[in-house]
């Protein structure tokens, strides 16, 4: 009998007012894990060195190095509805870029619009420190792989389609890939 009141009283939330270090543990375990920097991780893959995979589903970034193993970078992707997915290779890089919002980005925020002709890069750019821009068959699929001014949004769905990166991190990735590089987006 006991044991049906407390389970009871769990499911109807009263548990958390008796034993509040279980709502405490519940909240922080909802709570997603602070970015602590690229790391080597063993990453088994048939891909070449110096293919990049990205796992949108694990918000990770793998730039493949030899033996089965990766930098894992940790990134933010596009949100529901933005999303990409599939095999390109980078087709141009650029440090500092100038962001244009698409159309369709300034009819959803009319404020943008005093960038339709395009924003300077620099520290505020949206695009950050560099630019990895994605091409399928010779032609741009409008994604990128980009810095952000925004490091709270690693490990979030953020973007407008993009995968963001912090800047000191975009830089050291654009520093090592050439253009031709394969990119896989899952």
């Amino acid at each position: 009998m006991h044991r049906r009141l407390f389970l009871t009283a769990l499911a109807s939330g009263l548990g958390a007012a008796a034993f509040p270090g279980l709502a405490e543990a519940a909240k922080q375990s909802r709570q997603r894990q602070r970015y602590q920097g690229a790391e080597y991780v063993y990453f088994d893959s048939y891909e070449d060195p110096g293919t990049i995979i990205i796992d949108t589903g694990k918000r990770a970034l793998y730039y493949i190095l030899s033996d089965g193993e990766a930098i894992r970078y940790g990134v933010a992707v596009g949100k529901d509805g933005f999303s990409w997915a599939g095999i390109a290779k980078i087709g141009r890089k650029t440090e500092w870029p100038r962001w244009t919002p698409p159309t369709s980005m300034i009819k959803r925020k009319p404020e943008l619009a005093k960038f339709a002709n395009g924003m300077p890069g620099g520290p505020d750019n949206p695009l950050g420190a560099r630019a990895l821009y994605l091409f399928d068959n010779g032609r741009d699929t409008l994604f990128r792989i980009h810095g952000t001014n925004e490091p709270q949004s690693i490990g979030t769905a953020a973007s407008s389609g993009c995968i963001r990166m912090l800047n000191e991190e975009v830089t050291e990735l654009y520093d090592r890939v050439p253009i031709g590089t394969k990119v896989i987006v899952l």
